[in-house]
């Protein structure tokens, strides 16, 4: 009897935690081949949009997951009519090389889900939500228990104090999450780079580098994973530098 064929997908990939155990239960599950892995970049600063990472890091994941990159280069804050265009493009690019589902590591945020799949039918693809509505609790004791390494690079300061920036996400972390954080993150309040793993053939080599603070000037706009924020919140960054 023949194998069922793997659905081709592209994967989108933001260097943090949820990408990382998302891809890795879409590999556990079989049904999809991963044509390639889709992150968005901040072509101002030449970094992950959100996260900060540097693209050099990034390469580095992709390389040693052993999958395609695709960057998608956006400005830093980029109007929403602009990012449409851009993922319209990119998405009518891919579907055109056979590939027919996108797959993200969101869990909760109805929003959001609705927005990708609205935005997808534009083309003809479908989303897929691995981790859709697990419990964050059970997440984050799976991604530890799976091996898998990865560091805070931003907090949202409207939720987490400097002390949780550059740290290791561990259960000691877990704990000393203030009771209306998520375990996940899944609301913005911190932003993670995960840099070993099952996944991983090798783990990825940095140092921490120096800690940063950003205001956002107030106004009401949406983030590159379009999840609403007030931009009168303001960031810490921890920067990792390649070794």
């Amino acid at each position: 009897m023949n194998k069922q064929q793997k659905q081709s997908a592209i994967f989108n990939w933001s260097s943090g935690k949820d990408s990382a155990f998302a891809l890795y239960k879409i590999q556990q599950e079989g049904h999809f081949e991963i044509k390639s892995l889709v992150t968005s970049v901040n072509k101002e600063l030449n970094r992950v949009s959100m996260h900060g990472v540097r693209l050099e890091l990034l390469d580095n994941q992709a390389e040693n997951l052993g999958l395609p990159l695709h960057k998608l280069m956006s400005p830093e804050i980029p109007s929403m009519e602009n990012y449409n265009n851009m993922m319209r493009t990119a998405m009518s690019n891919f579907k055109q090389q056979g590939v027919n589902y996108s797959i993200f590591g969101d869990i909760f945020l109805e929003d959001l889900r609705l927005y990708r799949e609205e935005q997808l039918k534009e083309v003809n693809m479908q989303a897929v939500f691995p981790l859709w509505k697990l419990p964050t609790h059970e997440l984050m004791k799976e991604f530890l228990t799976a091996g898998f390494k990865a560091i805070i690079v931003c907090v949202n300061d409207k939720f987490l104090d400097k002390s949780f920036i550059g740290r290791i996400i561990d259960h000691d972390f877990l704990n000393d999450l203030p009771a209306d954080v998520d375990p996940c993150g899944e609301n913005g309040e911190y932003h993670s780079f995960v840099f070993n793993g099952p996944i991983f053939k090798h783990p990825v080599r940095f140092t921490i580098g120096e800690i940063v603070h950003k205001e956002y000037l107030k106004e009401k706009d949406e983030s590159e994973d379009h999840s609403i924020i007030n931009h009168d919140t303001s960031f810490y960054y921890c920067d990792l530098l390649p070794n």
